[in-house]
């Protein structure tokens, strides 16, 4: 099989353990450096969601809307903590959310379609697990930049404390990598960016409203808990919530571990078979045809 004939289904299929013993470290390394510098140069255009989006929902909603939460008789007043403490760490996996969905869909639609680079790629010595791994430890750093910037405007609003604050941070990177594995693995199958919509509008947003983000899923009608505590976004807030709550149940705190590793296991998987792969469309039509 043609290595142009790897990337499309490995991105999107699981596989065994041994594709990990073909990744290359170099050559991965080299994958993330060209993330990198693509972002070195576009970095302006997430300034909104990295730094100042965090500050917006924080005043507005934490602090704005968390007064009149704090004065009244509720079950987030009742626990002894403000609303905004309560906010705080389910609005950080959220970020870690929203922020994986943004690096999972349009660059991976641009890398194997439009600009055709993963197509490239993988016409050098690069393999198409090493384009993966690259990927995803771009996308890696960038849930570590959104985080901790996170939790510093957090501290600064005092919804936390600098040691649980930075305890956090790993949670986070866990949820979004709970979503950024599958959501690659979606990319990867589709032609056009047309179902991208979808998936924000009847997943990303309801999760985001109904995953225990805002409120405790026990406000939640009885019938619809069930699909919330399923849901990797609960899990990260659970997880996030309880570090920084102090509240942390070890039971509790490994289950959610479990799942959101689960949910993240296609991050490990995603180029394990050497069947799958980026259709010959990918490489430019007067340029090279295939490589063995």
């Amino acid at each position: 099989m043609n290595r142009l004939a790897t990337m499309r289904r490995g991105v999107a299929d699981l596989g065994g353990w041994r594709r990990i013993l073909d990744m290359r470290p170099r050559s991965a390394m080299h994958v993330l450096e060209y993330h990198l510098m693509g972002y070195r140069r576009s970095w302006r255009g997430s300034l909104f969601s990295s730094f100042l989006s965090p500050v917006l929902f924080l005043a507005a909603i934490g602090v704005g809307l968390g007064s009149l939460i704090d004065s009244g008789n509720n079950t987030v007043a009742a626990t002894g903590v403000t609303y905004l403490m309560f906010l705080a760490p389910g609005l950080l996996a959220a970020s870690a959310m929203q922020t994986a969905q943004g690096e999972a869909t349009y660059p991976i639609m641009a890398g194997l379609t439009w600009l055709r680079t993963f197509g490239a790629m993988v016409t050098t010595p690069v393999r198409p697990f090493d384009v993966v791994i690259g990927t995803l430890g771009f996308i890696t750093l960038r849930l570590l930049l959104v985080s901790s910037v996170f939790v510093l405007v957090a501290m600064l609003f005092g919804a936390v404390d600098l040691l649980r604050g930075i305890a956090m941070i790993p949670a986070a990177i866990l949820t979004g990598l709970a979503f950024a594995g599958p959501i690659m693995a979606f990319s990867a199958t589709q032609k056009s960016d047309g179902n991208f919509a979808a998936l924000f509008r009847f997943v990303i947003t309801p999760l985001f409203l109904f995953s225990g983000t805002f409120f405790p899923v026990t406000q939640l009608p009885p019938l619809i808990q069930p699909i919330a505590y399923v849901t990797p976004l609960w899990h990260g807030v659970s997880l996030a919530r309880g570090i920084a709550l102090g509240t942390t149940d070890l039971t509790l705190a490994l289950v959610n571990i479990a799942v959101l590793l689960a949910f993240a296991h296609p991050c490990e998987h995603l180029a394990h078979r050497t069947d799958v792969a980026v259709p010959v469309r990918v490489v430019h039509e007067g340029g090279l045809r295939q490589a063995r």
